[in-house]
């Protein structure tokens, strides 16, 4: 392959992915044929398969750069959510962090939940982020941290944010301040008495 041909295949890559990241974000996922994508990208419907290989792989591409940014933050950012914060106010910042990502990315995330039996578990990427908020959950109740980390993770579900606020209409601010009662209950112990804390001071 020449220099010149390296060239045109990235330009292909970024327009493709620029142009089904605007169409997956502004139409929604289902909406989006890869004939639509292959017009806002310039290209033809086979390159798009030639270059990601299927409908998946191509949703998959569209998200890695958010992840990666976002797992940036949480491997080298400033604390509480980088290295270095107290424990219960890193747990509470990495739970803002999952929810804003999986809200702001549902159609995507979606899209991906349903193609393959357990993939919002199973899938590579989620193994990462799982295994972090295993590893905060450990650090303020060690344990049932297993347990704890599926019951929080779950109620992080695409689906489930997407039915309670597009569906039930629950205001967002009420489904982040659930989420964090949700944890300082489950970190807090059996038999202790939790009061309408304000997140920010969970120490």
């Amino acid at each position: 392959m020449t220099g010149s041909e390296r060239a045109d295949a990235a330009r292909n890559r970024a327009a493709i992915l620029a142009a089904a990241a605007e169409l997956f974000d502004r139409d929604g996922v289902e909406q989006v044929s890869m004939n639509d994508i292959a017009r806002a990208a310039g290209v033809g419907k086979g390159t798009i398969f030639r270059r990601f290989g299927d409908r998946t792989a191509l949703i998959e591409a569209v998200l890695l750069p958010r992840s990666v940014a976002m797992r940036r933050l949480v491997d080298h950012g400033p604390p509480p959510l980088g290295p270095g914060g107290e424990a219960a106010d890193a747990l509470h910042a990495y739970l803002d962090l999952l929810l804003d990502f999986v809200w702001e990315n549902r159609a995507l995330i979606r899209a991906l939940e349903h193609r393959v039996p357990h993939a919002y578990y199973a899938h590579s990427s989620s193994r990462y982020w799982l295994t972090e908020l295993a590893r905060r959950l450990a650090a303020t109740h060690p344990q049932d941290t297993d347990y704890l980390t599926y019951i929080l993770s779950t109620a992080l579900r695409a689906d489930v944010l997407d039915y309670l606020i597009s569906v039930r209409g629950m205001d967002p601010e009420q489904v982040r301040a659930g989420l964090h009662r949700l944890a300082v209950s489950a970190t807090r112990g059996p038999g202790t008495p939790l009061a309408d804390v304000d997140r920010r001071s969970v120490s």
